[in-house]
């Protein structure tokens, strides 16, 4: 599989190296300008892109949507966080007459904690929920695509719930539809994310933690072996295995 990087931030240099153990080919990395410290050849034109199978964005939601406007005509993983509604919509314009993917995270594992909340959320219908996320000092967006992801499944469920940023503002008590919202930033923490039902004298606590970037590398190159033999259309984890 030929594979186009767009972006070589710490994602895509540890996509390119899982990408070449595993027999793949990087024929490029797209950028906004030349670099000196890229191994591959270099695109700065959007519209001007090398023949490849796949392209896997890790990059910016300002780059990601340049892409996007872009004549790109190669199936497309798209990994980046950040300004979701807007990316989706435009994928979704893409999916016309390309196989798009969009997770804002590449852990097949956090797709499954998202499932298990879908699961949980109904049958613990009294208990108040706390949504937490830490990642490494140097990440810019909070809360975190996936945190938000999970917001999306319980509001799917409980209609009447709302977002709870900043508690310490209020002088009052915890409302039940509140979802509390919290994120951490510090150190080398990879991504930790936990969804804590508080019911009467009991707590239920469904975490998952990332212990290695190579998760989400491996991810985004599972995704593209699958995608390039799909049709055209809009793909997350939920519908790619469909046939």
């Amino acid at each position: 599989m030929k594979i186009l990087l767009f972006g070589y931030g710490a994602m895509n240099k540890r996509v390119a190296v899982r990408a070449e153990e595993r027999g793949h080919e990087i024929t490029g990395v797209v950028l906004k300008s030349k670099k000196d410290d890229v191994p591959y050849p270099i695109y700065t034109d959007f519209n001007r892109l090398p023949v490849a199978d796949i392209l896997i964005d890790f990059s910016h939601p300002d780059l990601t949507k340049e892409l996007l406007r872009s004549d790109v005509t190669i199936p497309l993983v798209i990994a980046t966080t950040g300004e979701k509604e807007t990316l989706v919509s435009m994928l979704k314009e893409k999916a016309d007459y390309l196989p798009v993917f969009y997770s804002a995270n590449m852990s097949y594992g956090v797709h499954i904690l998202k499932k298990i909340v879908e699961y949980a959320t109904p049958l613990l219908e009294s208990y108040d929920i706390e949504l937490t996320e830490k990642h490494h000092n140097k990440k810019v967006d909070a809360p975190s695509g996936t945190l938000v992801k999970l917001y999306d499944a319980i509001k799917e469920i409980r209609g009447d719930a709302e977002p709870m940023y900043d508690r310490y503002t209020y002088d009052s008590k915890r409302k039940q539809s509140e979802i509390g919202i919290h994120s951490i930033r510090g150190g080398t923490i990879v991504g930790e994310h936990e969804a804590l039902y508080a019911g009467h004298d009991e707590t239920i606590t469904i975490q998952h933690k990332a212990q290695s970037k190579d998760i989400f590398a491996n991810g985004a190159i599972d995704v593209a072996e699958k995608l390039i033999d799909k049709k055209s259309g809009y793909y997350t984890y939920s519908n790619l295995g469909d046939e």
